[in-house]
């Protein structure tokens, strides 16, 4: 039977510096293995990123990502340096460039079951009064635009303050991952970000209840990547494999 290991202050601050020593040999040394930092959101690692890095790494063997998730793009840890961005802003810092990608396209979505037991659900009426999933501005203060569920009805001509006030309950949260796995368990409906819920509509875990959406045609989502890295070849080929999975052309 193993014992448990015991380490102290000091002795994990030593191994953090051997860690970070190892890091800047590898970044800087003749090492046959390439390596990125990507640096997204929470929910876009999660919803977009896990369910198809796999066939990154099939075809790039040779090539190891370090992930790093952040709300903030602007003021990251001292030491991280991402070679890419994913990001909202198109201009993100000096030293990157930005390619847009994909508008925002925001749609109420719920699962089969969840709407089988709530048909009222069908009109935007209906939804207005039903359990409502909400994605809270906290923490995202540098997103020019939020669209949670006021915004969203009242673009539909519909005002939240009127739902009913002992009817159905309203959920906040400013984890998007939160809410959809609250979705995914048949606990209300939330909006859906169409780069974010597509994958699991073709899996048909979630529907869209109505066909109304939002479409933020002023604004894009941009993969903003090192000017002094454009030559790199596994930053090129990254690149690649990104824009491919987003259905784009190359520039």
């Amino acid at each position: 039977m193993r014992r448990p290991v015991h380490f102290d202050a000091a002795q994990l601050s030593f191994i953090n510096i051997a860690q970070a020593a190892s890091r800047i040999r590898k970044d800087y040394g003749n090492n046959a293995r390439r390596s990125l930092t990507v640096c997204c959101s929470p929910a876009f690692s999660a919803l977009w990123m896990a369910q198809r890095l796999p066939s990154f790494f099939s075809d790039n063997p040779d090539i190891d990502l370090d992930l790093v998730t952040s709300q903030n793009f602007l003021s990251l840890e001292p030491g991280i340096h991402p070679d890419i961005f994913i990001t909202k802003m198109s201009r993100l810092r000096d030293g990157y460039a930005s390619v847009p990608l994909f508008h925002d396209r925001i749609y109420p979505v719920c699962t089969p079951a969840y709407l089988q037991a709530h048909p009222e659900i069908q009109t935007l009426e209906g939804l207005r009064h039903s359990v409502l999933l909400n994605l809270s501005p906290y923490g995202r203060s540098q997103v020019a635009e939020h669209v949670d569920w006021s915004v969203w009805l009242a673009i539909h001509r519909l005002d939240l303050d009127e739902r009913q006030k002992n009817g159905a309950h309203f959920f906040n949260a400013n984890d998007y991952n939160l809410l959809i796995q609250m979705v995914l368990n048949g606990q209300g409906v939330a909006l859906g970000f169409n780069q974010l819920v597509s994958h699991l509509i073709a899996q048909n875990l979630l529907m869209r209840p109505v066909p109304e959406e939002l479409v933020l045609e002023e604004s894009r989502h941009y993969f903003a990547y090192r000017e002094d890295k454009a030559s790199d070849s596994a930053l090129a080929r990254f690149r690649s494999w990104f824009f491919a999975q987003c259905g784009l052309l190359q520039e």
